[in-house]
Order: structure tokens, then sequence, then C-alpha cells
């Protein structure tokens, strides 16, 4: 039988470059004087400067990670830390850059806007360029800012909850760096019993090569309200390396719901460092669902502190690595409180030498009583080469407690190619159908627009040739 070989991906959609015009930017590297320049650019309030600078000190006091992806030729050193695009925020599509704007088109953005969301904020390498909220939601006091414009108009709710009691600067080394130099980003309040039924969404760009993105997202549900809230990432291809450390801090109040969905699709020469956090109380709701694609090293974990009585959190993820990509990925799952309950379920797809690892974390506290967690984490290799590892960490203080545990690594045979294409398919459409069943429960877990976009992503992996 002849091999399945898979060709290199065109990734033309995403791979758009503008030219790099800025209106400031910061030298490579990272020191005081940077992080001072950062802060003072912005205008910050002294809290914030010094908040920035005791997070370098952090950062500078922890050593990398010796577990994970290698990050030993992350060279921080040749990372452009900020650089803010020429031109201001804007409000209308009409008045951003034609340059950024046709970008953002191609992406889909505007469009997806008009259909199927409620507000939007589009950051473009360090900076937000476009931002917008339906009247609706913010005649019902929803509050959709990003974060620069937040710090100024509710000093006194970032000063609470930026970094203070969710991820902290002290949590690991790139939470650190994300303190010192973090930039952009969004902040969203929901009040009280108001449920937001049409989606949020963010959008992350970076243009300019070797540059680093550190936006901040900060999401309040408070109690009995409901929200949901995209993600998306990109960035087109460069010889030299680019980072993104963002950080995501998620707040669910008693009997709220937050739908938490990201598709990222960063460039094959980006170091993906990402933390994303919940705190859930008492009958509070998280769903995570992730679509990890892009970058060259990722390590990405978000996580779900239950630490309210009947809290819920839900993991539902792909990752797919293909050629010199390694991306590390999986889910936290903490349980503090009683009658709390967590399902994962996780779905890598490695080809071409590709590497995927399901790392996770399942913990059950003492006063967790009656507490339910199942995880199920399946890895699906396309060829002989490629490699996928599952690593789940389970660790239950408590004896009355319901927990499940499957993990499965398997591979796309010849044989199965084979048996469809007796059937009538070609060896690309047989393929396709596997590997769409395998991220089919992720897809149905997306709005339709998106679950479009990782059918799109998932077809560009896969198009190649029969050899």
């Amino acid at each position: 039988m002849k091999k399945t070989i898979v060709n290199d991906i065109d990734f033309s959609r995403y791979n758009i470059k503008n030219e790099v015009r800025y209106s400031y930017k910061t030298e490579k590297g990272l020191s005081k004087k940077i992080v001072e320049e950062i802060s003072e650019r912005k205008n910050e309030p002294k809290w914030m400067r010094d908040f920035r600078l005791k997070s370098l000190e952090i950062y500078e006091s922890k050593p990398m990670p010796t577990w994970g992806v290698d990050l030993s030729q992350l060279d921080i050193n040749s990372i452009v830390a900020y650089l803010s695009p020429d031109t201001k925020m804007k409000n209308s599509w009409d008045e951003v850059p034609e340059d950024i704007r046709n970008t953002f088109e191609k992406l889909g953005i505007p469009e997806a806007e008009k259909k199927a969301l409620s507000g939007v904020g589009a950051q473009y390498d360090s900076e937000v360029v476009y931002h917008s909220i339906k009247d609706n939601l913010a005649k019902q006091g929803v509050i959709f800012e990003d974060m620069d414009t937040a710090l100024k108009k509710y000093p006194d709710v970032i000063k609470e909850y930026f970094m203070t009691r969710n991820v902290t600067p002290n949590d690991h080394k790139f939470a650190a760096l994300h303190g010192a130099i973090w930039s952009g980003g969004t902040f969203v309040y929901v009040p009280e019993n108001v449920k937001v039924e049409v989606p949020l969404q963010a959008y992350f760009r970076m243009n300019a090569p070797g540059t680093g993105q550190f936006e901040h997202t900060l999401i309040i549900a408070d109690r009995g309200s409901e929200v949901r809230f995209i993600e998306g990432c990109s960035a087109p291809q460069y010889a030299v390396s680019n980072l993104h450390a963002g950080c995501v801090e998620l707040f669910v109040k008693e009997g709220a719901r937050l739908i938490y969905s990201t598709i990222e699709n960063w460039s094959k020469n980006t170091y993906n460092l990402n933390t994303k956090r919940a705190l859930v109380d008492k009958d509070g709701v998280i769903e995570w669902i992730s679509g990890s694609f892009g970058s060259h090293k990722t390590m990405l974990y978000p996580a779900s502190v239950l630490r309210g009585k009947g809290a819920k959190s839900e993991y539902t993820g792909v990752t797919f690595a293909a050629k010199g990509q390694h991306l590390d990925t999986g889910s936290k799952m903490i349980h503090l409180a009683p009658y709390t309950s967590s399902k994962v379920l996780a779905k890598s797809i490695s080809k071409d030498g590709g590497i995927t690892n399901y790392r996770g974390l399942l913990r059950i506290g003492p006063n967790a009583e009656g507490a339910k967690a199942s995880v199920q984490c399946e890895g699906l290799m396309i060829d002989e080469i490629s490699r996928s590892d599952t690593m789940p960490i389970i660790e239950v203080l408590n004896d009355n407690v319901d927990i499940g545990h499957e993990a499965k690594v398997g591979r796309i045979s010849d044989e199965q190619i084979f048996y469809l294409m007796t059937r009538g398919l070609s060896e690309d459409e047989a393929r396709s159908m596997i590997v769409r069943g395998f991220v089919e429960p992720v897809a149905k877990s997306l709005p339709l627009e998106y679950a479009v976009e990782l059918n799109r992503l998932i077809k560009l992996e896969l198009e190649g040739t029969i050899g």
C-alpha cells in the first residue's frame, strides 16, 4: 500500500504581513528602564508602576521552567516588549488604518461582528486599535473596555482584581513577566442577573517580527449573570522568534455562568506561554472551549479553582501540532468546596513529527466532600514519526468523591484509510473524515462561525496528497 504523505499547509489567510509602522517601541530586552517607559507612556497610576517593577523583580528571581517544552532557544533579550501601532483606538472600522482594517477583514472579524457578536476588541501588536459594544448591553450596565481605558475609568476595581487573588506574579516566571510588561487586553463586567445572549470577542494580532504580545483579560461575571466570551489569536510567519505571554483572569460569582472559547493560531515562530485561570463561587459555572493550532512551542493549562459549594467546570479542547511544533497543553481542576464537579475532554492530533502533550492536574481538596470529576484525554497520531503523550496528575484528599479517568493514544493506520477508500472516498476525504469525527465534540461546543473556523484550520492542516 502507498504511504500517506501530508504536504505543508497554506496559511496565507493568516500570514498577512503589513509594513511595520509604529508610534513608539521599546528597545529589545527587559529592564527596569523599559518597564518604567511602558508605564510612563500609558500615564499609569503609581500603584501600577510599582506593581510592574515588583513583578520584574519576581521575574528576575525565578528560574526558567525545566519541564514542558524546551525554552532554551527563547532569548528575552532579542524580544521587543512593547510596540505601539501608528494609530489610536477607534470605535469605527472606517477609521482604522486601511492595512490594519484589511487584515482584520481577511480574518473575518468585522463580518463576524455584524452577524454574531455583541462587542469586539481588536488588538494589533501591543495596543487595542478597535473597540465597540452594542448599545443594548451598555444600557444594561455591561462594561466592555480595553484594559488601558478600564484602568483609567475603574481604577478601584482594577486595583482590587488585577493579579491580586487569581493569577499573581509569584505563580511562575511568565506570570511575573506578564505583570511587568503587560499591555492591551480586555475588561468585562456583567452586572447581577444580566444575561449577555450574544457573545463578546477579543482578537489579538501580532504583526511585527521579533516582538512580544502581553495582553491582559479580566472578566467579572457577577451573581446570577451569564456571558460568553470568544478569543482569537494569529500572527504572520517570521524567521525570528515572537513571544506571547498573555494572562486571563476570570471571576465567576455565585450562580453565574461564563463560557470562554479560544481559537489560537499563532505562527510557527511564536512561543505561546499563556496563563488562564478562573475562580468559581457557589453554584457558578465556567466552561472552557479551546483550540490550539499554531505556535512553535506552547505551554497552556487553563485552570478552574472551584471554591464555592456546587461550583462546576468543563474543559473541552483540541490541540494540533505539525512539523517543528511542540504543544504542551491541558487543564487544571482544583476542587476546594463540597459537591463541586468538573469534566475534562482533551483531544490532540499530531503529524509530520509534531509533538502534543496532555498535561493535566485534578486535585480534590480535603473539604471537597461529594465532589465529582472525570478526565478523558485522547491523542491521535497521523503518521509514525509524530508523538503524543499524556501526563495527568490526580491528587485526591477526600474519600467521599467520584473520580473517573481515561487516556488513549492511537494512530491513523493505512488500513483505516484503505477501508474507507474501498467505500468510494479519496485518501484525503478518508483522513479528513476520521479527524473530523475525532474533533467533533469540540466543534459542537463552538458557535457556528467558530466551528467553521475550527474545521477550516483542520482542513488546512490536513491538505495533502497521496504519494
